[in-house]
């Protein structure tokens, strides 16, 4: 009996040097992204499980796609294994590149061979698991894209935002030119994962080959410079963030549909003052009960309400959209060598045994 590779919460803390945040030329302008994580269907509440494969949802990618076509956006598609290795949802998605839109790559451990280590909460952030592991399913992914898809990824994002110590490496090594696995301000040490609290969300270089985007993030309110201390302090306290963003003190606000009122996201937009705004959503979340977010066609209305308050938004407050090729061609403008200094936290960092069954714990979020 083989044994099971060894799980490790690295609960990796990042931070950006001032040195690697990329200074845009003044011709990029103010920018946004719009990025979606094609994925299988899954009951976000339950154990993780290699069996939950279905991508049925990705039918509905279309209809969305031409929404946002519509409102001159290209979308990045990160796709993950059980949607490029099904032969009708690969082809659906596949057929929506082209004019800017374009095809990343997305890792679900639990659903992505080789499946060497027991499914779990750990095992779910791919910086979790040994380095040969980690670096054998995303080969399989990347390989599972191009045969599936005719395309090969160069931009990727860790499911559940899971980096570890060798991502950075691995990607590089195959060519990946951009990242987005950080959630600027987001903390998933509690859940084993890595910490990003100290990512304002500026996009800067991991070094001379591959760039960092985060997903965006913005805190508003009166207290909003006090954000990246302030906020993790009032979640000790009951209620403590409630009653700061009630007051109008501190809100942090993800530039999602998933769980962010539309009208919060816009005044968000208006207080933003990064020149480079990535959005997400999970393509799940196009057909309701598959997602906490969209359980049914009055949530999917309000899904799609948000989009056009959104952009509108957006346009107010002098926001085009960019594709993912005009981000690497602006980055590439300015680029000057930096290495990121990146270290797991001594104290936290610890072995997670691969034969202790972990409880399903909810998905990242705010």
């Amino acid at each position: 009996m083989t044994a099971e590779p060894p799980v490790t919460l690295h609960r990796m803390r990042f931070a950006m040097p001032a040195s690697a945040r990329i200074d845009w030329p003044a011709s990029f302008g103010r920018r946004f992204l719009v990025t979606v994580d094609v994925e299988e269907e899954f009951d976000w509440r339950q154990p993780f499980s290699r069996s939950a494969r279905g991508v049925t949802a990705v039918a509905s990618l279309p209809a969305m796609h031409g929404r946002l076509t519509a409102a001159g956006v290209a979308p990045l598609y990160l796709v993950d294994h059980p949607v490029a290795t099904d032969p009708r949802a690969a082809a659906t998605v596949a057929a929506l590149a082209g004019q800017g839109t374009e095809i990343g790559a997305q890792l679900h451990p639990w659903v992505n061979p080789p499946h060497a280590e027991r499914p779990g909460v750990a095992a779910s952030f791919a910086g979790n698991l040994p380095p040969e592991l980690e670096a054998a399913k995303l080969d399989a992914l990347v390989q599972a894209i191009e045969h599936g898809m005719g395309v090969r990824p160069r931009a990727y994002r860790a499911g559940r935002y899971g980096l570890g110590p060798s991502t950075f490496d691995l990607l590089a090594g195959r060519g990946f030119r951009v990242d987005t696995s950080m959630r600027a301000r987001h903390d998933y040490r509690p859940a084993g994962g890595p910490d990003y609290g100290a990512i304002a969300g500026d996009a800067f270089r991991i070094d001379d080959r591959l760039t960092e985007l985060p997903l965006s993030t913005i805190d508003t309110g009166r207290w909003r410079r006090f954000g990246r201390g302030l906020h993790p302090l009032a979640g000790r306290i009951p209620w403590g963030r409630g009653l700061l963003a009630r007051g109008g003190l501190l809100s942090r606000v993800p530039l999602t549909p998933e769980g962010v009122d539309a009208a919060e996201a816009a005044y968000a937009v208006a207080t933003a003052d990064l020149r480079l705004l990535v959005l997400s959503f999970h393509s799940p979340s196009l057909v309701p009960g598959h997602t906490p977010y969209v359980r049914d066609a009055a949530d999917l209305a309000r899904f799609h309400r948000w989009w056009d308050v959104v952009f509108d938004a957006l346009a107010r407050a002098g926001y085009a959209p960019a594709s993912v090729t005009e981000v690497i061609a602006a980055a590439d403008a300015c680029r000057a060598p930096v290495t990121l200094p990146i270290a797991p936290d001594p104290v936290r960092a610890r072995p997670a045994p691969g034969h202790v069954r972990s409880r399903s714990v909810p998905p990242p979020s705010r």
